[in-house]
């Protein structure tokens, strides 16, 4: 599986990167999941609810996408691959 994570108006942690990785990792689970590009981004700077996590799951034939908004990266990440983990779930239960 590939994995690209792109970030806009700021520069990832250490931490952060880490975090990340350890979540896309459990997409890694399901077969068909051929590449995850993340892309995090500062919305709003100075607001609350500002961290944009968008996520696109390329798998055999078509592409998952989440965008979620929160007040952390953490949360906003752990969101869009909670949606993902469910697509591909029910993905996995339809072709079976």
């Amino acid at each position: 599986m590939e994995f690209k994570l792109k970030t806009n108006k700021f520069t990832a942690t250490d931490k952060l990167v880490a975090y990340v990785e350890k979540k896309v990792a459990k997409l890694e689970k399901h077969d068909a999941v051929q590449r995850v590009e993340l892309t995090l981004e500062v919305v709003k700077p100075e607001t609350s609810k500002n961290k944009e996590a968008r996520l696109n799951v390329v798998v055999a034939g078509r592409t998952i996408h989440a965008e979620k908004i929160a007040d952390t990266f953490e949360e906003a990440v752990d969101l869009c691959v909670d949606v993902a983990r469910r697509e591909l779930a029910e993905n996995k239960e339809n072709h079976s």
